[in-house]
């Protein structure tokens, strides 16, 4: 029989087990708990985006409608000025362009605030409801699958508790019947035993008596015990092997059944779990993750958009310029600020002596005069030279005052954690009121000061001026017999070009030729403002007939040579670019692809007249040219761009004045870069076409230096050498740029490439010979082995 203490021990381990159960069914109804709080969290947290985003709507439309109110406040009062030509005209002024640009930068706000706003209701916020939808969904249909696993696991735990019970029984049974198998087997050999001593008994001697007395005792006793103990032996030992058998069966069952538990509960823990929340999450993060990408492309388009304005912003910021509002101030109004026509000498009664006589005896009074007016003008200019370094000394302070770089307050927006206001950071610097009444005073007494200096230098200059114009007369009057009036006459607006036998005019071929020669280099070349008074004298100048750049003396002033080219093509009754293709030009700004922009532009061009087509082929050339030397000029295409877009360009009127600009400096721009592509070439197109004056040996060898630009051979003026007797010695040259002919006459050939050359065959070209070919080279790319 089972021992009390075995019986103990397996309740004891029943009990354990039934324990470990209750633990996971408790364990199993908390993880549904917590998949509830989980979709309850997420509900919530997508119910307050929903929330968070319908009042950021609210506040950016509102935010939208106010900054349209305010650019629209400004927009009208400045639609509304009386003197409309007079705005207009001013608009060009780069303050007033600044203004301009900073309400249009207002209003693109407000649209781009606007366009947050319909995104937010119409797009970010359905994200946020239909995920909310979608999770509740999927939670339900997962906490289902859940469920029923659960279900199927508490299964296989019943199932593993009644093959435990199973095999607890089946082994309790194997253990009672070996027990009693034992006292079967006990209860042998203590009748084996009996049988022993009995056998001992026969040998023993005994009387007759005795032996007879036992014999018939033992006989029967004999026999029926250990026939009977024999048949209780076998069917204990039956009994037990058919209960060992079975209960290690169970046993097996067990075993199988606990591994195959064990199993499920893993899996269920480590994988259906996991797939579980899986579920439930099935594309949660994903789809809020491309509700708030949305969100994030929303912003970051707008903080572009922002920052697109801005920089168009702080372009005109940086091109406050006094003097190019000066030059575009004048130019405009040039009938007000240009000189008037030369007061004539008005003949009285019949006099027509127009000039000083300096015949006797006035010759000795106007020496007397002129010496004592060079006295004068010497002590005049020395005084008025003291008074104009006071003043530009002190010009020079102003501008230091009103210069001094204050206008960075990035300090400001340096947030600590608790954000604490930033106001007294700012206004205890800058604005505070007794630093600012202290500047203010001082920059008001310097102005003073320098306005009075200013006076006296202009008072001093204007007796300067009347005493020398008179002093020069004299002079000249005594020198000279005779005056010789020079007739003016003017030239047609485009004047043949002499060089080419092409339509360049004079004005623009001379003052490319001089900037070509001398201001390649020039710092602000086309953007700082000349001297107007040399600007005017050199128009005249032109068009008296004369050219006032001829030869290679560098004694103008380079900022109003290139102030006569712009006023030249300023001064044109119609713009270099026609309006009739204004609109068909600036739709290829939209173009990504540069290359299509210009063959875009070159089809619009085709259309203009050839002479038209041919100074424009000639005035790009050249500010190509010029903007290889960027680094040393500081004039990209970008920036030339800006000089010449309102000259060559006019915006018809109707539209937006600066938003259409930007697009012409743009257009501009392209153009500048890919004249190449866009204009025809000799070929097609015959005519002039730039190239460096002066330019050979002493051309720029600089990496950056692009090949310069020739024209093509005349055939009448330029014949290819054949080979003779009497050839001279021909001479070496090293190529400095590759070179490709352009017709069957010209040579082609790589840069280093060695070539020999017999003799000139015009000013540009060379006769020569390469890889045992004769043809034409062209000057400009070669050098002189000699001159190396």
């Amino acid at each position: 029989m089972t021992s009390p203490a075995k019986f103990r021990k397996d309740k004891e381990i029943v009990a354990e087990y039934e324990t470990q159960v209750k633990e996971v069914r408790a364990q199993l109804v908390e993880q549904l708990k917590c998949l509830d709080q989980q979709c309850e969290l997420r509900v919530q947290l997508l119910q307050d985006l929903q929330d968070f985003f319908r009042k950021k709507a609210e506040i950016e439309v509102d935010y939208s409608r106010n900054l349209e109110k305010l650019a629209e406040r400004f927009l009208t009062k400045t639609r509304s000025t009386k003197d409309h030509l007079l705005k207009k005209e001013h608009s060009i002024l780069s303050p007033v362009n600044c203004w301009n640009l900073l309400l249009l930068q207002v209003k693109r706000e407000s649209r781009d605030h606007a366009t947050l706003s319909d995104l937010y209701l119409n797009n970010i916020i359905p994200r946020f409801a239909q995920i909310s939808e979608d999770s509740g969904r999927l939670f339900k249909k997962s906490k289902e699958v859940g469920v029923q696993l659960q279900e199927d696991l508490m299964k296989v735990l019943n199932e593993l508790y009644t093959v435990m019970k199973t095999y607890h029984m089946y082994n309790t049974d194997s253990i009672n019947a070996e027990s009693k198998l034992k006292d079967a087997e006990k209860q042998e050999e203590k009748q084996m035993g009996r049988s022993g001593r009995q056998q001992d008994d026969r040998q023993t001697p005994r009387s007759p008596d005795t032996l007879t007395s036992i014999k018939t005792d033992e006989k029967p006793v004999r026999r029926s015990s250990v026939k009977k103990i024999e048949k209780m032996k076998e069917k204990r030992q039956a009994k037990y092997t058919e209960n060992k058998l079975k209960a290690i069966k169970a046993r097996n069952e067990y075993l199988l059944a606990l591994e195959a538990t064990n199993s499920c509960v893993f899996k269920y823990y480590i994988h259906d779990l996991s797939d579980i929340i899986d579920c439930c999450d099935l594309g949660y993060h994903a789809s809020l993750q491309r509700a708030l990408r949305t969100y994030l492309s929303a912003e970051q388009n707008v903080e572009t958009s922002k920052h697109s304005g801005l920089e168009t912003l702080e372009g005109a910021t940086e091109s406050l310029e006094a003097n190019g509002d000066k030059q575009k101030l004048m130019e405009t109004y040039n009938n007000v600020f240009c000189p008037p026509a030369r007061f004539d000498f008005q003949s009285h009664m019949g006099d027509t002596m127009g000039v000083v006589c300096a015949q006797q005896p006035l010759e000795v009074e106007l020496l007397q005069r002129c010496q004592q007016l060079q006295s004068r003008l010497s002590t005049l200019k020395i005084e008025n030279e003291e008074v104009k370094k006071t003043m530009e000394a002190t010009l020079s302070t102003i501008q230091d005052m009103v210069t001094v770089e204050d206008y960075d307050v990035s300090e400001c927006f340096h947030h600590s954690n608790s954000m604490e206001s930033v106001k007294s950071t700012f206004s205890e610097s800058y604005l505070s009121k007794p630093s600012l009444a202290k500047r203010r005073a001082n920059q008001q007494e310097t102005e003073q000061f320098y306005f009075t200096k200013l006076k006296e230098f202009l008072e001093g200059r204007n007796l300067i001026t009347r005493l020398e114009a008179k002093h020069d007369l004299i002079d000249k009057t005594l020198e000279e017999s005779e005056w010789d009036c020079h007739k003016a006459f003017l030239q047609p607006p485009f004047p043949t070009c002499r060089e080419s036998g092409e339509a360049i005019p004079l004005m623009v071929k001379s003052c490319i030729r001089f900037i070509s020669r001398h201001g390649l280099q020039h710092e602000g070349i086309f953007r700082v403002s000349g001297s107007q008074v040399e600007v005017n004298d050199i128009k005249n100048a032109f068009e008296r007939g004369e050219d006032p750049l001829a030869g290679d003396q560098n004694d103008h002033d380079m900022d109003s040579i290139a102030g006569v080219l712009k006023l030249y093509f300023r001064g044109l009754d119609h713009a270099l670019f026609p309006k009739e293709v204004f609109h068909d030009l600036i739709s290829c700004v939209s173009m990504e692809s540069l290359h299509e922009r210009a063959v875009h532009i070159k089809k619009v061009l085709q259309s203009l007249p050839s002479k038209t087509l041919i100074i424009m082929r000639y005035l790009f050339a050249f500010l190509n040219h010029l903007s290889q030397y960027s680094e040393e000029n500081m004039m990209d295409p970008y920036n030339l761009a800006i000089c010449f877009g309102p000259t060559l360009m006019s915006v018809p009127e109707g539209n937006d004045q600066v938003s259409c600009q930007a697009h012409v400096n743009e257009l501009i721009k392209t153009i500048i870069i890919h004249h190449n592509t866009i204009f025809p070439g000799l070929q097609d197109l015959p005519g002039p076409i730039y190239s460096i004056p002066g330019a050979g040996d002493d051309f720029c060898d600089s990496p950056h230096c692009e090949p310069p630009l020739v024209e093509e051979p005349a055939p009448e003026t330029v014949s290819v050498r054949h080979n003779s007797e009497d050839e001279s010695e021909p001479f070496e040259a090293i190529a400095r740029f590759d070179y490709s002919g352009r017709t069957c006459r010209e040579l082609s050939f790589k840069k280093g490439a060695s070539l020999l050359l017999f003799q000139r065959a015009s000013d540009d070209w060379w006769e020569g010979r390469h890889n045992g070919v004769d043809g034409l080279v062209p000057h400009q790319y070669i050098v002189v082995q000699d001159t190396l």
